[in-house]
């Protein structure tokens, strides 16, 4: 006696190909649920991780671990650089520059207000303007300074000495991509 199979090849390929797709498709439902569900937060400030904020004053000492007792790596010596914080550990938090070196500082030593580097990895200067889409009012050096005053996911208007205006948000250091800020 011959057993015939229950399904033909080509139906039982397509109820694999059903099946596979159906699993795709509720693992790409649940992905944003599960991304924001894995927002970190710093264990000691409750803050959000990794997060920008700026150098309280103008000396600043950047440790090798989370105590004074480890050596020092480098010394900050410009008050308002925007720099990350991506880890934390009671007062110390480590934190990254611009240039990727990183380290720990006393958290007194950094400053909720947010600034940003005017394109550092550049060499030419960003056009500034009066609003997000008006003529060109300056011309910011790399590695400027500028205070955040607010940004819409895409311009950012910043001042700093002698300018108040609005730059894209691409051009800064101190804010990530699409970040608002009011």
């Amino acid at each position: 006696m011959d057993a015939k199979p229950l399904l033909s090849r080509r139906a039982a390929a397509a109820i694999r190909l059903a099946v596979d797709l159906l699993a795709v498709l509720t693992l790409l439902a649940i992905a944003p649920a599960s991304a924001d569900a894995q927002q970190q937060v710093g264990s000691a400030s409750g803050l959000p991780l990794p997060r920008y904020v700026s150098l309280k004053s103008d000396r600043v000492n950047l440790h090798e671990g989370p105590s004074k007792e480890h050596p020092t790596l480098w010394v900050f010596e410009r008050a308002g650089l925007p720099v990350e914080i991506t880890a934390e550990f009671e007062t110390w938090r480590k934190i990254r520059d611009s240039e990727g070196t990183e380290g720990w500082v006393l958290h007194s030593l950094l400053s909720g207000r947010r600034t940003a580097l005017v394109a550092p990895w550049k060499k030419e200067p960003v056009l500034a303007y009066a609003s997000d889409h008006a003529t060109a009012v300056a011309k910011l050096s790399p590695g400027v300074v500028a205070s955040l005053r607010r940004c819409d996911g895409a311009w950012c208007r910043v001042s700093g000495d002698g300018f108040d205006a609005y730059v894209k948000q691409e051009g800064l250091w101190g804010v990530y991509p699409g970040e608002k800020i009011e």
